[in-house]
């Protein structure tokens, strides 16, 4: 059974950092692309940034130079380093591997102001 987790989320103020996790079991993930979503109420969830099986990654123009997403293939993990986090941050927080498609159960992230 294929599982996606996440972990990291929290409540941080306005201008601090947060480390998330993903991690996948019952699959070897470096063999498929795979990215970070958010959600927050009221919205559709977005594309934050994803990254490639060969490491390329895409952000969302409003996390640039602020997010980075990074993975390591031998923990079968992705990370996504969230710095000067801002209110308009908040959101659920979910990874998602494409290839087989599967989603995290999600993480909230709460930024005040």
């Amino acid at each position: 059974q294929v599982q996606l987790v996440e972990s990291g989320g929290g409540l941080v103020q306005a201008g601090g950092s947060l480390r998330l996790s993903c991690t996948v079991s019952g699959w070897t993930s470096s063999a498929s692309t795979m990215g970070w979503y958010r959600q927050a109420p009221g919205n559709q969830r977005e594309m934050v940034a994803t990254i490639a099986t060969g490491g390329n990654t895409n952000y969302a123009d409003s996390v640039k130079d602020r997010f980075t997403i990074s993975r390591d293939n031998a923990k079968n993990t992705m990370y996504l380093q969230m710095n000067n986090l801002q209110p308009e941050d908040t959101a659920v927080y979910y990874c998602k591997m494409f290839f087989p498609s599967y989603w995290g159960q999600g993480t909230q992230v709460t930024v005040s102001s």
